[in-house]
Parts: structure tokens; C-alpha cells; sequence
């Protein structure tokens, strides 16, 4: 029999479904049920590899391992990654599949449709209940006819929906009554529960609330659920970093990172475990002004390195960047940030811009080429095979990090070596370094959840650790909203809209 299936909707972008959807995962798994998250159709440039190399979006890696699962690319069948000139490239099933434009996504529908109902399907032959994220809004009328994340899913699987609302944001009762009244018949009976999220203040307080929302929206408030501050856990997209978590001000002693926040800025949770350290400041900036006088900058991930470096231009950024390594400043480049940091960037097939050959930095020696088809997305093992300075302890040590890049780099003053792709033995050289050790950079995201290394680079810079006992701060975050939800949640309520399903 086909697992059951509870769908999570939100009222708007950013009203809590993917927290929900990670929460309620952790809820049901920790209870002994076999539970696995979804998500038809995700828009982001944060993203994650499965063990066998295929590409999924970040917020459904990150769902898996709450459900105590490997991530896997039936939880999420279609990634779009937004790129430039309204250009997106599709991740379909976990591998490159087109490079479109808005209007030419849709008449693809049909193909997209059959994998991720296909996806679906497997998953259920699987777990014992799929919990379904959706995207955006559940009501989006003029998107409707092209639509297979929200309610075509919901439908198709006949399942229960939760609605999920922002109070903080003001305007709940619209929000959640306004959806429901702007849904189709069939789509309004599917919705057996409507959640209040974001809640800060005293929540009795809104007893009144929420018997209006049952009255008017005839669904029962399955729950008023808290503000969670300092859930360190990843973001599904960059919306994130206009909020304060990405503008932390530097206090006195602090060693303070800058990151340049580019327009299309990918993975930025690779520093997410610089940030968790005591007596680090870290914070974007996108333009001079912004730049001030920290201890290292970082030049992070990106959809398009030709289109950021020219943004980086036009911006005056370069400059300032020059001027600070010259100085003898800490950078760093991932992934598309290491590419910039080379002396050149070919791109003979125009892949990336109108141009097929454009300078970089010059920081570091080495070249990056473009190949049309050609995309490295591992999980992989690496070793330090050089370097000098704050590496130097940190020889034969084995790390983990993982690969989502095209292009191909080479050159001098390589640092890593790539011992393991995706379970299997390979040997390849990786990233370039500064003889002093001061400017380096490679491909592999994810490097910074490696203590030994993140520690060692944070001495080089002046930081001193505060003695503590090393945090599991992922495993907590999960586990606190597992609690919190169970506690704002009628329980008892929400199992029987999962056993009876979208008939019940």
C-alpha cells in the first residue's frame, strides 16, 4: 500500500514552509514512523549533492537528515538555479537538463510533470508518509495552469493540506482566509488545518485570533507556532541575507569576515560554521562602502562568474579587493570565487556570457575553462598535499566537502588532493594557494564544516577559541524545532488528518 501524504502550503515566499517541512520530519521520524520529505519543484542556488552525485535543493538535503535519511533526488525532481539574463539552468532528477528561459519553462510542464509525480510515487512505494513542501504561494492564480509543486500535487495524491501563514510579517487573517477563498472547490475541501506561524509575544493573547481564522476559514487551527531565534540551520535561498542573520556588526576583539554578497551568490551556508564560532564577526557587503576593515574576505559560490566579476567591476569591489590582498588581507574563493581569484576565464562555447575570454583577479596562478555538458556535482575526500602557514599541522588529514561546478581549473600552488568521489577512489588535484599561505581558494563547498581546518584558518587570522567543547549546532537546531512543534501542535489532530488522509 502507498504511503500516506501530507502536504505543507504557505501563504506566501518565506511563511515557514521549508522549517515546517524540516520540523515535522524530525517530529514523525524521532516517533519510529519511516518518513521522507519532498518537494516537487525548488528555485534556488543553494543546493546539495546525494551520495550518488545527483543535485537537489539544499532545504530537501537538510529535510533528509532530519527524517534520519540520505539526501536523494526523488525528494526534490526539479531544481531551477537562476543564472543571468532571466536564464535558469533545470536540474532535472539530479542532472543538468536545459537552460531556459521563463517563458520557455512552461511549455516543458508535461515532461516536468512526469518526473516529479514519478518521484513522488517511488517515494511512497518507500516511507511510510512523504511530508510535501510547496513553493511560493498556494494561491497564485496566474501561475495556476502551469503549476506542479502547490495544489496539482496535492490533488494528484489526494492528500491533506496544512496552510501555513506568517503572522509576523501582519496580516494573518488575510493571509490564511484570503488563500482559502481564492482556491478552486476541490482544493479548498483538501485543506484540513491551518497553522500560525511566527508567533513572538504571549500566545493567549491570540485565542481570539484563532477562533476567528476557524470560524471564517471552516479549518481547524492546528496550531499558534513560536519565533525560533538561532536555528542554525541552513537557508533554502538568498532572500536570507537581506534579514539582520546576514549583517552582523563586528564587536571589539572579534575577527571579522566579509563576504561579497553577489547577485547570484550559491551555497552561502559554507560559512554558516564561521559564523557559530565565538569571537567571529561575519557579515555580506556589496559595495565599498560596505567593505570596511576586516581580517579576511571571501569570495563565495556563484551561478555566474563572468556576469558577478563584472559586477564586481562595475561596483568598484575588484579594487578594494586588490588593494586589501596587497596589503597583506586574508581572501578566499569557493567554487566560482576561486575562479575569479585566477588569472584568466576562458568560455569558448559562451556558456556563461557573450564572451569567450574575460580576466580575472590575477591573485592566484592558475585558468579556468567553460566546456558545454560538463558538470562536476560529488561528494567527495579530500587531503592536504601543500601549502604553507596555518596548514602546515594539517597534513594527511582526511576532509569532506562536496562539488557543484562547471568549468575546469588548473595551474600552480595546488593544495588539495581529491582522494574519493562519491564512494569511489580517484586522484586529482584541487584549489591554488599564495606562497604565504594568505590567498587561496578551491571548489570544494562545504570545507568550512571541517573544525581542524576552519580553526586553523581562524588562528591565521588572529582568533583565539574560547575553549568550549565543540557544539553539534545542526543536530540541536533540529531537535528544538521538533520540540517546539509538538508543543504548539494539536498532536493528536494532526494524526488523524494524516490517517485520513485527503477524504477525511
Amino acid at each position: 500500500m502507498p504511503g500516506k501524504v501530507l502536504v505543507v502550503l504557505g501563504t506566501s515566499s518565506s511563511a515557514g514552509k521549508s522549517l515546517m517541512v524540516t520540523g515535522l520530519c524530525r517530529l514523525f521520524a524521532r516517533r519510529g514512523v519511516r518518513v521522507a520529505p519532498y518537494k516537487a519543484q525548488n528555485m534556488s542556488n543553494n543546493a546539495a549533492v546525494c551520495p550518488d552525485g545527483g543535485e537537489i535543493g539544499r532545504a530537501q538535503a537538510t529535510q533528509a537528515f532530519a527524517s534520519g535519511l540520505q539526501p536523494h533526488v526523488d525528494m526534490n525532481p526539479v531544481l531551477i538555479k537562476p543564472e543571468a539574463d532571466s536564464m535558469s539552468q533545470v536540474i532535472l532528477l539530479g542532472q543538468p537538463w536545459k537552460r531556459l528561459t521563463a517563458r520557455a519553462y512552461y511549455p516543458e510542464k508535461d515532461v516536468l510533470w512526469q518526473a516529479a509525480v514519478g518521484a513522488l510515487d517511488r517515494l511512497r512505494e518507500k516511507y511510510e508518509l512523504v511530508i510535501v513542501e510547496g513553493a511560493g504561494s498556494a494561491a497564485e492564480l496566474n501561475l495556476r495552469e502551469g503549476d506542479i509543486v502547490n495544489m496539482a500535487i496535492a490533488l494528484y495524491a489526494q492528500a491533506p493540506v496544512l496552510l501555513v501563514g506568517d503572522i509576523d510579517r501582519g496580516g494573518i487573517f488575510a493571509q490564511l482566509l484570503g488563500t482559502l477563498w481564492l482556491l478552486e472547490g476541490e482544493e479548498r475541501e483538501l485543506v484540513k488545518g491551518l497553522i500560525v506561524n511566527k508567533f513572538r509575544g504571549d500566545i493567549e493573547l491570540f485565542k481570539d485570533g484563532v477562533q476567528i481564522l476557524a470560524d471564517r476559514g471552516n479549518a481547524p487551527v492546528l496550531g499558534v507556532v513560536p519565533y525560533l531565534h538561532d536555528l542554525h540551520l541552513p537557508e533554502e535561498d538568498a532572500v536570507a541575507l537581506e534579514s539582520p542573520r546576514g549583517a552582523s556588526q563586528p564587536k571589539a576583539g572579534q575577527v571579522e569576515i566579509a563576504v561579497l554578497h553577489l547577485p547570484r551568490i550559491a551555497n552561502f551556508d559554507d560559512f554558516d560554521p564561521l559564523a557559530r564560532e565565538h569571537g567571529v564577526a561575519l557579515r555580506y557587503v556589496n559595495s565599498p562602502q560596505e567593505f570596511g576593515e576586516p581580517q579576511a574576505v571571501i569570495i563565495p559560490g556563484t551561478k555566474s562568474t563572468s556576469n558577478d566579476l563584472q559586477w564586481l567591476r562595475t561596483r568598484g569591489l575588484d579594487e578594494r579587493v586588490l588593494q586589501f590582498a596587497e596589503k597583506g588581507g586574508a581572501v578566499v574563493g569557493i567554487c566560482g570565487g576561486y575562479q575569479m581569484l585566477g588569472e584568466i576565464i576562458l568560455d569558448p562555447d559562451q556558456i556563461e556570457s557573450g564572451s569567450v575570454e574575460f580576466e580575472g583577479l590575477g591573485l592566484l596562478p592558475v585558468r579556468t575553462r567553460f566546456a558545454a555538458g560538463k558538470k562536476d556535482t560529488h561528494q567527495v575526500q579530500v587531503y592536504f598535499s601543500g601549502g604553507a602557514g596555518w596548514l602546515s599541522g594539517l597534513q594527511d588529514r582526511v576532509m569532506h566537502g562536496y562539488e557543484i561546478h562547471m568549468g575546469q581549473t588548473s595551474g600552480e600552488g595546488s593544495w588539495l588532493q581529491i582522494r574519493e568521489r562519491d564512494g569511489r577512489p580517484v586522484h586529482k588535484d584541487d584549489g591554488a594557494m599564495s606562497p604565504d599561505g594568505r590567498v587561496w581558494g578551491c571548489y570544494l563547498h562545504g570545507l568550512f564544516e571541517n573544525q581542524d581546518l576552519r580553526q586553523a584558518w581562524l588562528r591565521s587570522l588572529g582568533w583565539k577559541p574560547a575553549g568550549n567543547a565543540p557544539v553539534d549546532y545542526f543536530t540541536g537546531s533540529l531537535e528544538r524545532l521538533a520540540d517546539t512543534l509538538e508543543a504548539s501542535l494539536n498532536m493528536e489532530l494532526l494524526r488523524q488528518i494524516v490517517e485520513r488522509g485527503g477524504d477525511g
